[in-house]
């Protein structure tokens, strides 16, 4: 499993155009969103249940669900006590996600997109027995950072700085050590973006440097304590960094690949088997939420409500700014209402493309978190309930929202690099560096 071991893997894992509207201060008066025109189902179409515990990490990304619960899209489908509960890492969303709420674990979870498969796979599991799970939707594009420790400003490190990068890994191997990079879980996107930003760039994750796994929120203290030269992780934590002079950003993760998928909202398969009408109304929630989190007009509330303790704990200062599109990377680069911010609904955000399942799985394969001979297609299909995201955006007024193919094409990364989700093998095949079982 690449360079961690399975033991070590499983002891560490324990553990657009709306864009320029978002720069008035928090706490001015916001409006209705004008998307919110479903009323709740009832009758025949009511819910089976009332209720389901839903997990979340301490990231932006994860405001759809926090949304949904607070302005009452949860309530207004018909499920008033739906519950949101916070993770410590993602390593206790997936074993929380094994107990489900029946055992005082969670029915399914703000997570890393490519968790789901790999539950399903079975690989990273306690048991190491599959947990079936479905993707219902995607909760964002973009939004993530590439942070270095402020002892690499000279370095000058970005996208594709190869000479700052191999001078980076020279100077930690001077030191008698590996240029230490975190990741927030083995086989996320965290883990992916980091290994495609460094294999990109002609240093080897596995041999050239030495991963680490830290949680989200751990990150900046763990940055602080000279415990790591670079991270990569989710708003508002890179934010944070800078705010605090203790780094700055190299890359945000749009300009490796414009427009990525990242998190999802997934539910253990049995749970949406089980209660398919409740599924729904989750569903039908989490996509009001999103529309609502796009909306300009809501930025101010949206910093106001994820800031309290019981969610992000993080001041508006770290959490505002990229979400409006202003990126102080805190290294003298600064970006106004940037293309690359987080997206919510906006770019089909919130729509699962099979295609980009596809890739994380690839990815997975790459770097031998999932055996070569995987069938991507039948893991992908089990797994992604791209037609049930299309049932709840049609039941919300959202057809012009549902794209022509489940597939968003060929994709295109900073090193020109394409992903034909029709061709993995041919995407493999051609990449120099890669660790795959």
């Amino acid at each position: 499993m690449s360079n961690l071991s399975r033991r070590k893997f499983l002891i560490t894992t324990a553990g657009s155009a709306a864009g320029a509207f978002w720069l008035a201060a928090c706490g001015s008066p916001t409006k209705k969103s004008e998307n919110q025109i479903t009323s709740p189902a009832g009758g025949a179409d009511a819910p089976e249940l009332k209720t389901a515990t839903l997990g979340f990490i301490a990231l932006t990304d994860a405001a759809p669900l926090i949304i949904a619960l607070e302005k009452g899209f949860f309530a207004k489908h018909g499920m008033p006590e739906v519950k949101v509960v916070k993770q410590t890492s993602w390593a206790a969303t997936r074993d929380n996600l094994e107990l489900g709420s029946s055992r005082g674990g969670i029915d399914g979870a703000h997570i890393l997109s490519p968790m789901p498969l790999l539950l399903t796979a079975g690989t990273i599991t306690k048991t190491q027995q599959p947990l079936p799970m479905y993707t219902l939707a995607r909760l964002n594009l973009q939004g993530q950072g590439l942070s270095v420790s402020k002892e690499y400003l000279p370095n000058k490190l970005s996208i594709d700085n190869k000479a700052g990068l191999a001078k980076a890994t020279q100077q930690a191997s001077a030191k008698g050590k590996k240029f230490k990079a975190a990741v927030t879980f083995p086989g996320g996107t965290h883990d992916l973006w980091m290994r495609y930003w460094l294999a990109a760039n002609g240093i080897d994750p596995n041999k050239d440097a030495d991963l680490v796994v830290v949680p989200p929120p751990q990150m900046v203290a763990n940055m602080q304590t000279g415990t790591m030269d670079t991270f990569c992780v989710g708003e508002p934590w890179n934010q944070r960094l800078v705010n605090k002079k203790l780094g700055y950003t190299a890359a945000v993760t749009g300009e490796l690949w414009k427009n990525h998928p990242e998190k999802a909202f997934s539910m253990r398969a049995d749970w949406v088997d089980q209660n398919p009408k409740a599924t729904k109304a989750l569903l039908m929630a989490v996509q009001e939420a999103q529309i609502w989190c796009e909306d300009p007009a809501n930025l101010d509330e949206l910093c106001e409500i994820t800031a309290k303790d019981k969610y992000f704990k993080a001041s508006v200062a770290d959490i505002k700014p990229r979400l409006a599109g202003d990126i102080d990377y805190g290294d003298g680069r600064v970006v106004k209402n940037s293309p690359l911010r987080m997206r919510f609904w906006s770019e089909q955000a919130s729509f699962p493309f099979k295609s980009h399942d596809k890739w994380f799985v690839t990815e997975d394969i790459r770097w031998g978190y999932l055996p070569s001979g995987t069938d991507i297609d039948a893991l992908v299909n089990k797994v992604n309930r791209a037609d049930l995201w299309k049932e709840a955006a049609t039941s919300i007024g959202q057809e012009k929202a549902i794209p022509a193919s489940d597939s968003r094409g060929k994709e295109t990364f900073f090193d020109g690099v394409v992903f034909d989700p029709e061709d993995p093998k041919a995407y493999l095949n051609a990449l120099a560096i890669k660790a795959m079982k």
